[in-house]
């Protein structure tokens, strides 16, 4: 488990910074002010949740392994619909996209929730 989540937290890191740099860079002279809140939004929320797949990594023995499992693919999956869909909303503008973004927020929450549950759940033999 603590593989695929460290790879898995590597590949999110990776690409929050390069779409920061690009909202940053190439995207700052095109977009409006609107936009590029959306999308520094999306990266922030991006790099915190994988900052939180790599403390799921790297946790070990400390944590339920089935509920901090969870716990991380709750993270990806809010990581792929909440900063996805923002990404998506920013550069197209496509309005009903919002109504998708809080799911991904759901995701998020939910993995936050399982993630205090692994704190305290001990592992079966």
């Amino acid at each position: 488990m603590q593989r695929k989540w460290l790879a898995i937290a590597a590949i999110s890191g990776f690409t929050a910074v390069a779409l920061g740099a690009f909202g940053a860079h190439g995207l700052k002279p095109t977009f409006t002010a609107y936009q590029l809140g959306v999308w520094e939004t999306a990266v922030q929320y991006q790099m915190f949740h994988t900052l939180a797949l790599l403390s799921l990594a790297s946790a070990g023995q400390l944590v339920c392994r089935r509920m901090a499992s969870i716990s991380a693919w709750l993270f990806t999956v809010g990581i792929v619909v909440f900063s996805g869909s923002l990404y998506v909303l920013a550069t197209t503008g496509i309005k009903w996209l919002g109504a998708i973004t809080p799911l991904g927020g759901l995701a998020f929450l939910a993995g936050w929730a399982f993630l205090l549950v692994s704190a305290f759940k001990k592992n079966k033999p």
